[in-house]
């Protein structure tokens, strides 16, 4: 050995190999057994075991490795052009078996008057070619940076330092309004510090800028759950080169509140790998053992949840998450977010929130009666100064239960609707008894009409059949003539 190793950098097969030898010739150096006697229970020659005792003795267990070849990678009598000729067929695309490649060595060294090489020799030479070499020439630019290029990892010295946003199809099947199946779509925003789950949405859409500003609205807002308090406006938001993320709306978002947006490489998503992690623990530990999951490839199940069912087990599964022990940092999320006394910056209100993040709006007049929207009717005393003046209404599908209401650009209050005053109800599930009330009603239409078909089919077999002869004179009489002449 060139340079001297200590044990801790020895390989573990190198460490293991070195204390194998070192046991069977310990007698000799700790209680002065005879060399003779050990090898002859050892199984060893007696000058390997002399060896071994003057490279311990001098480079300690280190001397006890096996040396590496001097000429290692050196292939003895093989001419330089066929050892170069068979790197290169090796590197041809597509990829060539290694007894291809021999044959066609065989057949140039016969051409050329060459020694031909053994197969295990051109096997060893295709062996020793870079792995990234390979990777490259086989499978292009783009899976050699996915593998082998350098990643600078960032790493936040604080919370709120970045948020991460990403969207994922879940591997789980679950019933629309209309009870058909349906994969739901997770957005999420985690903190790059601690790893916690800033704010979610889950949505039968496909990923928007809706639903972007929907989870975003929850992560910098306070949280009704006392023992969620990841809240703040962070100071930059990393995202990939998704059409929601990239519109004009979000950039505008992040413009009023001071959020650097800053997005990954196009075609080339990495340096997001805390919320791919996050993505692959959800399948572990939450959908693998709800009904209706199916991951990518297997049969499509029968779904049993609905979206409001499946958000009610997210929401538990985000409390356990964030008051768990992170397999990275070794810490809770939730407690690593809040160490060291950290106090998020927030927005004046949840109003002013709103108006920048809910993309919602509609516009409606304000009655006597309150505000209608959706069928629903919605109240507030200060709307009684403004009847019969039109404004405009913000709203979170995932809860009907109330409205926001501006009136030239101006928050005015909150309008509830007495009938959802005390629950919580989606828009969706609005949607789905409109549907399933339209179903009920159109059985009914269907059954009285086969009741009257029915009774109507019976009254006509009743009736008298009329003799289907007819007269010929009647008949000629009916039958209209062309007049040809005058006196016709």
């Amino acid at each position: 050995m060139s340079e001297k190793l200590s044990v801790s950098e020895l390989s573990e097969s190198d460490r293991t190999l070195a204390l194998k030898r070192f046991k069977k010739i310990q007698p000799f150096l700790e209680e002065g057994v005879p060399l003779t006697q050990i090898v002859a229970t050892e199984n060893i020659s007696l000058s390997t075991a002399r060896r071994w005792v003057a490279r311990y003795r001098k480079d300690g267990l280190t001397g006890l490795v096996r040396k590496p070849r001097q000429d290692k990678g050196v292939h003895r009598c093989l001419n330089d052009e066929v050892k170069k000729l068979i790197e290169g067929l090796a590197l041809q695309k597509p990829p060539k078996t290694i007894a291809h490649i021999h044959r066609q060595i065989e057949s140039y060294c016969d051409l050329q008057k060459l020694a031909i090489p053994f197969y295990r020799t051109v096997y060893g030479i295709v062996r020793d070619l870079d792995p990234g070499l390979i990777t490259l020439a086989h499978e292009g630019s783009k899976t050699y940076k996915q593998a082998f290029d350098l990643l600078h990892r960032q790493e936040s010295e604080q919370p709120n330092a970045i948020w991460q946003a990403d969207h994922t199809l879940l591997d789980i099947w679950i019933f629309d309004e209309k009870e058909q199946p349906v994969r739901p779509w997770l957005t999420v925003i985690i903190d790059d510090y601690s790893r916690a789950i800033a704010g979610y949405y889950i949505s039968l859409d496909a990923p928007s800028a809706l639903q972007t500003a929907l989870a975003l609205r929850q992560a910098i807002w306070r949280k009704n759950d006392p023992n969620w308090h990841i809240c703040g406006i962070p100071e930059i938001l990393y995202t990939d080169h998704g059409s929601d993320f990239t519109s004009q709306h979000i950039e505008q978002v992040c413009l009023d509140l001071k959020i650097r947006l800053i997005f990954s490489t196009v075609g080339q998503p990495r340096g997001r790998g805390k919320i791919e992690r996050f993505f692959l623990t959800v399948n572990q530990l939450l959908l693998s053992k709800l009904s209706g999951y199916a991951p990518t490839g297997h049969k499509t199940p029968q779904p049993v949840l609905t979206l409001t069912e499946l958000s009610s087990e997210f929401d538990r599964f985000i409390g356990e998450y964030n008051q768990s022990n992170h397999s990275e940092t070794k810490e809770a999320p939730q407690k690593r977010w809040s160490a060291k006394g950290f106090l998020p910056q927030l927005p004046e209100s949840i109003e002013e929130l709103d108006l920048l993040l809910l993309t919602i709006k509609q516009k409606r007049r304000i009655h006597r009666d309150g505000i209608r929207f959706q069928g629903l009717r919605y109240i507030d005393p200060l709307l009684a100064n403004y009847v019969g003046e039109d404004v405009a209404i913000r709203y979170d599908p995932r809860d009907m239960a109330e409205i926001r209401i501006y009136y030239q650009n101006r928050f005015l209050c909150r309008a509830i609707c007495p009938e959802l005053a005390s629950t919580t109800v989606t828009l969706k599930e609005i949607a789905a008894a409109r549907y399933a009330r339209r179903k009920a009603l159109d059985r009914q239409i269907k059954e009285r009409i086969s009741i009257v078909d029915a009774l109507m089919g019976v009254k006509r077999k009743s009736k008298p059949k009329s003799s289907p002869t007819i007269s010929t004179e009647k008949t000629k009489s009916q039958s209209p003539r062309l007049k040809r002449y005058f006196n016709d």
